[in-house]
């Protein structure tokens, strides 16, 4: 029996997908390309904009046609979110929320044996346990996403996800040590600790326990050499967490601060905890304790109600903290989230013209960045081929700067000591001391 995989969305699909065929494999399937034939067919969705669902119909589309006799899962936020609508689609065999990956074999073969649909969604707002969907057997040995916490509290104006992945909970502490143990004997160098709030680790634990004490755990570790953190509240950093922040040596110097408005009227349309003062006295302190951070954003633009003047203020924002790289995203209404029925919608035409604005001003911000660390060394850690530089590897500095590197020897997985000679768009050519 064969079985595919389409991942839509965040990390922590990605992470949970991987768990999820480890399972079916376990049960004696072979996993396959989504765009081949397959018995077995897994859409995990994301609902986090309308063009979120309307990919994961097309993907349930493409498996029925590849194999109209297959059985056909969707599981995830997309259907936990709007289950009756996903058990309508043609074609649909099983489906399955947020909290209800970890038994998909179990559903997959019961839709088979019955030949019944088979619908299993929890209320995630009632559910405060950690769903354990683990990996236990990895392929690649380079760098692992770890899943540590899942839920938010934090209720965004325009977004679903804590309806889709409920109240925050956390994976304990001897849990985490565990797998990261594992991972590091099956040689993996470097681990990314992801969630859906990730700053909210341990609220639902024990009071002393907190981000901060499992990543001074993991520091102890020996054969893991980096840890980092996915996306993360710019509240998490205080000035007494950047301090202890600093002092885990394994820690890389980057951070992906979630902004998305440098508008103080904006932020709180969007229901955001912050200000814009905040955010730079994050950045600011980042950047006095840590040598070399390397600090990355999103920034969304033509939200609800933001008029010329206050996107001028987060452009002139952007540009006076020079961020290493900004991801910009042009505001999506999500049916179901305020945001969505807000007046004053801004126009298409005016989200793309903010939009081109601020990817040029990225443009410069990411070059300049780099073209400081000219002819200064670092390690890297390399991941793959080249596609677009024959005979080059290219990886990552700590603080995330993509090298490309010439090599005859395979480098995959393996840290060296690179120069770096020079800037090119979204990368730099580094040469291997």
């Amino acid at each position: 029996m064969k079985v595919a995989f389409a991942t839509l969305g965040c990390r922590v699909n990605v992470y949970e997908s991987e768990a999820m065929s480890e399972k079916f494999i376990k049960e004696g399937y072979e996993v396959t390309e989504f765009d081949e034939f397959s018995d077995v067919y897994v859409i995990n969705t994301c609902t986090v904009t309308n063009m979120g669902d309307k990919k994961s119909r097309q993907m349930i589309s493409r498996a029925r046609r590849k194999n109209p006799e297959a059985i056909i899962a969707v599981v995830g936020c997309y259907s936990q979110v709007a289950s009756k609508e996903v058990s309508e689609i043609e074609g649909v065999d099983v489906v399955l929320g947020t909290r209800n990956k970890s038994e998909v074999v179990y559903w997959v073969n019961r839709a088979r044996e019955e030949q019944k649909q088979q619908v299993k969604v929890n209320d995630v707002l009632k559910n405060k346990t950690f769903d354990e969907l683990n990996i236990e057997e990895y392929q690649d040995k380079t760098r692992a996403f770890l899943k540590v916490q899942d839920g938010c509290n934090r209720f965004c104006s325009y977004c679903l996800i804590p309806f889709a992945r409920g109240a925050v909970c956390s994976k304990t502490p001897d849990k985490i040590i565990e797998e990261v143990k594992k991972l590091a004997e099956h040689g993996f160098k470097e681990i990314i600790l992801s969630g859906i709030h990730i700053a909210s680790y341990g609220v639902d634990l024990d009071k002393n326990i907190n981000l901060i004490t499992v990543l001074e755990e993991i520091n102890k570790i020996d054969g893991i050499e980096r840890i980092r953190i996915g996306s993360i509240d710019p509240t998490f950093f205080t000035e007494e967490v950047i301090k202890k922040v600093a002092e885990i040596d394994k820690m890389c110097p980057h951070f992906h601060l979630s902004m998305q408005s440098g508008c103080d009227e904006t932020l709180k349309r969007m229901n955001r905890h912050y200000s814009a003062m905040e955010y730079k006295d994050s950045v600011d302190n980042l950047r006095k304790y840590i040598k070399d951070v390397s600090i990355t954003t999103d920034v969304i633009v033509g939200f609800p109600g933001e008029s010329e003047e206050e996107f001028l203020q987060t452009y002139e924002f952007l540009k006076e903290i020079k961020l290493s790289k900004t991801h910009v995203f042009k505001f999506s209404p999500r049916t179901g989230t305020k945001a969505a029925t807000m007046k004053e919608q801004v126009d298409g035409k005016i989200k793309d013209h903010r939009s081109n604005m601020l990817i040029e001003l990225n443009k410069e911000n990411e070059l300049s960045f780099m073209n400081k660390f000219i002819d200064s060394t670092m390690d890297v850690l390399f991941e793959q081929e080249s596609n677009s530089h024959k005979g080059f590897y290219e990886g990552y500095t700590p603080n995330y700067i993509k090298i490309l590197a010439e090599s005859h020897e395979d480098l995959q997985g393996k840290i060296k000591r690179v120069k770096l000679k020079k800037s090119e768009e979204e990368h730099m050519i580094g040469e291997i001391i």
